[in-house]
């Protein structure tokens, strides 16, 4: 058996492992970074990058669609627009090829040593990983645990077949005709939006009293709306039951009341869960915290040495969560002081319209005992949206009554994923809805909406 020493060992190679591994090297520390697939992890690979491409190819197909209907508000107009799968997907493939490939080389450029297999721990400073050239043994003074999460499998509807997960979604040759979704959170109104605009018949099930229940009313409305223009059908308060005997149906119940779905697919998104088998957890014995791995500010776990970041600690189940953590951890083994801080992680929902969410809803707030101000701004008063088509929604800002501290943001609408830096920083630098307002933002852009709302709180909107 080979075996080999270093400072800092990562299992799992998705954002928060890769980043981890990435800074550490950077710093000095002989790191050495263990995933048993393609570097990028869950995120890169079967997630945030494929299903955005999808998305944006679904979106500018829906636009040659509406041009072909002779509905175009724009005056544009084509015949029969065709969309050719394997085109759309080999393109997104080749943006997750590059992605990958970036990853490799930033890992090699930073000093890491990869290895690539399934690892299990034997003790908590030792790791035998299954390569395809035998076992290796890897001793470490310091374990990363990076090991993310899985779709969540429904006993009665389990995967394989007809019944597919967010990665075959992402993975299909051709538009299934009809389209069954299995929760109404941000992952099933994601992609059955984006296969309703490829030409699927799209039905959605959820189990609570309206979709994207993670998010107040308000926010959701509009999405709901637009759900509605495409002709997706949302049943709420609906429970999936099982396939029906000709596979090409699904049954379920609405408030007692049974029916059938037609679903030539039925794509099942109701959560994801920690990959805390497969890797010797029973060795080491960490404490946790229902279902996941128990982490402190500094993300160290029950046992010294021992770290976990990302979808393994919990929520918020983010991408950029876990590189953050993944950044402090690398700088923690390498002796500097650090420990999270975050006054807010931002939320982006990519449906149509976009969510974000970023510090406090004025509910959550108002449960602190803090009395608040809210400014709401809607682009149906901002000339650029206008311009674009994107009139619905609006951005909502949430500050304290007494100093006006901004406490939550929150926006619906058209490219609003692109002004969730913008919300975070505002919070993460402790603004007042004076320095919002106080701030020249640029004419004309949907941006302008995030002004106008603080000026709204201050009790003076301009535009409305």
């Amino acid at each position: 058996m080979k075996e080999i020493s270093c400072k800092l060992l990562v299992l799992g190679a998705g954002p928060g492992g890769y980043v981890c591994a990435i800074r550490a090297g950077q710093l000095g520390v002989d790191t050495v970074i263990v995933e048993k697939g393609k570097a990028g992890g869950t995120c890169l690979n079967v997630g945030c990058i494929p299903s955005k491409a999808l998305i944006h190819a679904a979106d500018e197909f829906h636009k040659l669609r509406v041009a072909a209907s002779g509905k175009s508000p724009l005056g544009l107009s084509l015949n029969a627009p065709a969309i050719d799968l394997k085109r759309t997907f080999a393109w997104k493939d080749g943006i997750v090829g590059r992605l990958n490939g970036g990853v490799t080389g930033l890992l090699k450029k930073a000093g890491v040593k990869a290895v690539v297999g399934e690892a299990r721990f034997v003790d908590g400073k030792t790791v035998d990983v299954e390569t395809e050239i035998g076992l290796q043994r890897i001793r470490a003074e310091a374990v990363v645990i990076a090991t993310g999460s899985a779709p969540v499998e429904l006993p009665d509807l389990p995967f394989g077949g007809n019944v597919i997960s967010s990665t075959e979604a992402l993975a299909l040759t051709q538009v299934p005709e009809t389209l069954a979704v299995i929760g109404g959170g941000y992952i099933g109104l994601e992609l059955g939006t984006a296969f309703a605009k490829l030409g699927s018949k799209v039905t959605v099930l959820e189990a609570m009293d309206r979709i994207l229940p993670q998010y107040d009313a308000d926010i959701s409305r509009p999405v709901m709306k637009r759900l509605g223009e495409l002709g997706i059908e949302v049943y709420t308060r609906t429970a999936a039951k099982r396939l029906a005997a000709d596979r090409r149906g699904l049954l379920a119940e609405e408030n007692g009341r049974p029916f059938e779905v037609p679903a030539e697919r039925v794509l099942v998104t109701v959560g994801r869960r920690p990959v805390t088998e497969g890797w010797g957890l029973e060795e080491i014995d960490l404490d946790r915290s229902g279902r996941f791995i128990r982490i402190d500010d500094q993300c160290r776990t029950s046992m010294r040495g021992i770290y976990a970041i990302g979808d393994v600690t919990g929520e918020p189940m983010l991408a950029h969560r876990a590189m953050a953590q993944g950044e402090m951890v690398a700088e923690i083994v390498a002796g500097q002081k650090r420990s999270w801080d975050k006054r807010c992680i931002p939320a982006v929902c990519f449906t149509d319209p976009e969510i974000v969410s970023a510090g406090l809803s004025p509910e959550e707030a108002r449960a602190t005992g803090i009395e608040v101000k809210i400014g709401q701004f809607p682009f149906q008063a901002n000339g650029r949206a206008m311009t674009t088509l994107a009139e619905d929604g609006f951005v909502r800002i949430v500050a304290r009554a007494d100093n006006h501290l901004v406490l939550g943001i929150h926006a619906v609408g058209h490219g609003v994923s692109e002004l969730s830096a913008t919300f975070a920083l505002a919070i993460e630098m402790g603004a007042r809805l004076e320095d919002i307002a106080g701030t020249i933002h640029a004419h004309p852009t949907q941006s302008e909406a995030f002004q106008e709302a603080a000026f709204k709180g201050m009790g003076h909107a301009l535009h409305i």
